[in-house]
């Protein structure tokens, strides 16, 4: 009976490594239950069976380890959970590369300080340099701030 419960333990520890690779990767619950399992089988066959006994439950231990994580890995399991999809958009221009200080153009929105500007037919948010400025004025660009146009009333 003591061998079955050696046995037993090497199975659910080999369960909880595989566990661990496919489903529960780091460490986490599936390690600590393996490692759990397999200091249990090594214990009960050191105490029951002897030196020897103990060395080669080791010895198949590392065995079916090392065989489980290659068979997880080989079996592309990780095929199952890995995005397929390809992404194949881009992000916005910048307005300093078709913009240029100076230009000028009309607000769409309340600038408050950020909001919708329309420069030669184009819209891009905006950011005023002073107070509030209201729709249907026309601004000037002053300069750029990552995907903003920095914009200035113009008088």
């Amino acid at each position: 009976m003591d061998l079955f419960y050696i046995i037993l333990l090497v199975f659910f520890g080999l369960l909880f490594l595989v566990a661990e690779l496919v489903l529960l990767p780091g460490v986490s619950i599936g390690a600590i239950l393996s490692l759990v399992c397999y200091g249990g089988s090594i214990y009960l066959a050191f105490r029951d069976f002897g030196t020897a006994a103990g060395v080669a439950v080791i010895v198949v231990i590392l065995l079916l380890s090392v065989a489980a994580v290659v068979v997880s890995l080989r079996a592309k399991t990780w095929q199952r959970f890995s995005l397929r999809q390809e992404i194949r958009s881009s992000s916005s221009v910048l307005p300093a590369e078709e913009l240029r200080v100076g230009q000028r153009g009309v607000t769409l929105s309340r600038l408050s300080p950020m909001g919708k500007v329309e420069i030669d037919g184009k819209v891009y948010e905006a950011k005023s340099t002073g107070a509030y400025v209201d729709p249907r004025q026309e601004i000037e660009v002053v300069g750029f701030e990552n995907f903003s146009v920095i914009v200035k009333t113009f008088k």
